[in-house]
């Protein structure tokens, strides 16, 4: 098993976790974003999105980190990511789509690079529109953490889900670029405990074999 990676992708981020959650063993192959190494043919030829991460297994190449994490959750269930009714999977997806689906992509660095490059904003323009969306984000996901933490510990009931996968790398990044969260008390909390977790510790961006 083969992830291409890049130690500050938060999407790597989340795949980390989820592998050493999983207890599966990697090679990680780093892709350097400043040297363009998503981007190169060789890369490209095996994952034409050309975006990290990228997880290789069996011989087969699967891109997206909520896709890569479900095809983990279903090849290895235990221990599971997601609750057995239907009503409460649905709504650990949510919690995690909020993150992965609306809050990250428009905060990754191919558009924070357009906002610099092609609409000439300055690093605090930048930095502003980063914490503008984490916070609008973060509004709605604080009270879905109220709603179904059991203890302040966990996104959802009283176990690690894919919300929690999710929520440490977003969390990470929010805390990166000064981001207030004071207003999110439950969600910082749920953090603060995962991350004393020993596989998502293990998977922190300054550990990491390619971390600068």
């Amino acid at each position: 098993m083969k992830l291409y990676t890049f130690f500050r992708s938060s999407a790597a981020f989340r795949v980390r976790i989820a592998l050493n959650l999983k207890g599966l063993t990697y090679e990680s192959i780093p892709k350097a974003f400043a040297k363009n190494e998503h981007r190169a043919p060789d890369y490209l030829s095996l994952n034409p999105q050309g975006l990290i991460p990228a997880l290789e297994d069996d011989g087969v190449v699967l891109s997206q980190s909520l896709a890569i994490i479900e095809y983990l959750e279903e090849k290895y269930p235990s221990p599971a990511f997601l609750p057995t009714a239907a009503v409460a999977r649905a709504q650990v997806r949510s919690m995690a789509q909020a993150i992965a689906c609306d809050i990250h992509p428009i905060n990754n660095l191919r558009i924070l690079n357009y906002l610099r490059k092609q609409l000439g904003q300055n690093d605090d323009g930048v930095n502003a529109w980063y914490r503008h969306w984490i916070t609008e984000g973060f509004k709605g996901l604080e009270q879905q953490a109220r709603a179904h933490s059991a203890s302040q510990r966990f996104c959802f009931g009283d176990a690690v889900s894919i919300a929690d996968i999710c929520l440490v790398p977003q969390v990470f990044n929010a805390r990166r670029f000064d981001t207030d969260l004071s207003a999110f008390p439950t969600l910082v909390a749920i953090s603060r405990h995962l991350e004393s977790l020993p596989a998502f510790a293990a998977a922190r961006p300054e550990v990491q074999p390619d971390a600068v």
